[in-house]
């Protein structure tokens, strides 16, 4: 064997300048991955590898939940876990077992609720020294604390309710919310404590006083903006056990995924800015694909993720099929559309920085308005009919869905547009048609819901703003999907259309773009396509850089195609 001093020497010096703390112990997986991902502490030797047998060496791989002995469904829990929740659920106790935080970011519509419901009702029975009769709830083992949307709050009382009623849920949320000493006492009292990412700004002093035996943050894309108050609210509570519950772990950039992380298992990935010099730069500027496998390997054990178009995942889920329709302008819409371009291009052109990038923003903004209809985008309040071709063709979709006795959904990013959509379609059709956006309570969005999935109500279509509607519903009663207006982020649609392309769809869901030709929403496609690989080769989805282009560039998107028809 070859010895090298030198190296002898920096290793020496290594190990006797580690902690006396850390002299007598053995490393953290943490530091393990920090380590093999060269990331960690440099030893001043070459590491040329890790051997690990069993479920360590499984789990350094990515591949524990192959591994794991799978429970059943636990009694208590009505309804049936499918395969791949029991095995869910089996990593989850895994990581918590280990002192690690997880990710469960299962495609939308995979039923991440019921796999942590399910955890907890086979924790209430396994977990308690009188085999699972309980002397009070959550006596020994303190409550789980939900931390969600506001949109997702109620599902997440009616999901408890429906698959695990013997846990008792406290929601903490609202004017009358309890305070202090009234809600330590009945928190304590509690299986599941569901808040909302608002009030745990809000309320972080109080909930703080709880000792939480675990905290879920859902949709925990929430907390993506390290610097942001509720990330830090959430950041500063304790608890031994975290579980994020994601679809879409990276929706911009790799900034997000590291947010994430650094809640779930604090330091893993190193600082923010040593993250963004070791992985961020690298992957998202120059695509090196090295470091985003250093990467990988780091976070794949903590990360859970599924999808729905794996047959071996869901066998029985029916098909998803994606389609552009074609929209065309009216010539008032290309005259607007016309006037616009040439307006933000020269402004672009004399702008720099951040007031550049302002711009760029608002020319994306206005010219959608316009592909929507001259209404949104002049704000007068003038007559809707036979202005917009996408108004007109999305009518005439709805139409077929009314003649088949089907139901739709139909997203749009602006709340203005979701109002429009109200006006025309109800006149139109002389059917209801329910509003779901930002401004609904939750008890009334709950009852929109609940009264959109009962057959015996006619509501035939919902109208939704893609922010409030986007996530945590359940609308299976819809197969069909109409985006009315595009989003520049794939995971957001995705995110909305997942609503009715989810477990308990029984159809086939057709989902709609619509897309004014010759116009920016015609090249969204191929811009997006060029960005998606970033997130699919670390976690799953990406976007978040329209802004950067230079005015060459921005020009090619922005305007009108030479051969654009006009609508009579």
């Amino acid at each position: 064997m070859e010895f090298r001093p030198a190296e002898v020497e920096r290793l020496v010096r290594f190990l006797v300048a580690q902690p006396k703390a850390k002299a007598d112990r053995t490393m953290t997986i943490g530091e393990v991955l920090q380590v093999a991902a060269g990331v960690g502490p440099d030893p001043g030797v070459p590491m040329l590898g890790i051997s690990a047998e069993g479920q360590l060496g499984a789990l350094l791989r990515g591949e524990l939940e192959g591994t794991l002995d799978v429970r059943s469904t636990p009694d208590g829990f009505i309804g049936e876990l499918r395969p791949y929740q029991q095995r869910g659920v089996a990593w989850l106790k895994m990581l918590e077992r280990l002192g690690l935080g997880a990710c469960l970011a299962d495609d939308m519509g995979l039923g991440k609720t019921a796999t942590v419901l399910a955890l907890l009702q086979d924790e209430r029975l396994n977990d308690t020294p009188d085999t699972g009769k309980r002397k009070g709830p959550m006596a020994e083992r303190g409550p789980t604390l939900v931390i969600c949307p506001t949109s997702v709050a109620g599902n997440w009382a009616r999901e408890s309710e429906r698959f695990t009623p013997e846990l008792s849920v406290m929601v903490h949320h609202g004017a009358t919310r309890s305070r202090e000493a009234t809600f330590e006492k009945l928190a304590g009292a509690a299986d599941i404590v569901i808040t909302t990412y608002a009030l745990a700004t809000r309320d972080k002093a109080v909930l703080a006083k709880v000792p939480w035996r675990r905290i879920v943050l859902d949709e925990a894309q929430n907390v993506k903006n390290p610097e942001a108050k509720q990330t830090k609210a959430v950041r500063s509570l304790s608890s031994p056990r975290k579980v994020a519950l994601t679809g879409t772990p990276v929706e911009n950039h790799l900034g997000e995924l590291w947010s994430i992380m650094e809640i779930l298992n604090p330091a893993l990935l190193g600082s923010a800015t040593s993250f963004r010099e070791r992985f961020v730069i690298p992957i998202e500027r120059f695509r090196d694909e090295e470091a985003a496998e250093k990467l990988r390997a780091l976070t794949r054990p903590f990360i859970l993720r599924r999808l729905k178009t794996d047959r071996t995942i869901v066998p029985d889920l029916p098909d998803k099929m994606e389609m552009n329709e074609l929209c065309t302008l009216t010539k008032e819409q290309v005259t607007l559309y016309q006037a616009v371009v040439d307006d933000m291009l020269r402004r672009i052109e004399e702008a720099e920085g951040i007031a550049r990038k302002g711009l760029v923003l608002t020319a994306m903004l206005r010219l959608k308005q316009v592909c929507n209809h001259p209404a949104q985008f002049l704000g007068d309040g003038s007559a809707l009919p036979g202005r917009s071709g996408k108004l007109e063709r999305a009518a005439e979709i709805l139409d077929e869905v009314l003649d088949s006795g089907e139901r739709a959904l139909v997203f749009t990013q602006f709340a203005e547009m979701g109002s429009l959509l109200v006006e025309y379609l109800s006149a139109r059709f002389g059917r209801r048609i329910s509003y779901l956006h930002g401004g609904v309570p939750r008890t009334q969005r709950d009852l929109m819901v609940t009264e959109f999935q009962d057959p015996e109500i006619d509501v035939p279509m919902m109208v939704l703003s893609l922010k409030a509607g986007g996530t945590g519903l359940n609308l299976t009663a819809a197969n069909h999907v109409i985006h009315f207006d595009r989003w520049w982020n794939p995971a957001v649609e995705n995110q909305a259309t997942d609503r009715a392309f989810r477990i308990g769809q029984r159809k086939d869901v057709l989902v709609r773009k619509l897309v004014c030709a010759g116009t920016l929403e015609d090249r969204i496609d191929q811009l997006i396509a060029s960005k998606r690989d970033l997130a699919d080769r670390v976690v799953g989805a990406g976007e978040g850089w329209l802004t950067e282009l230079s005015t060459d560039d921005l020009a090619d998107v922005l305007r009108l195609s030479a051969e654009v028809s006009v609508g009579t």
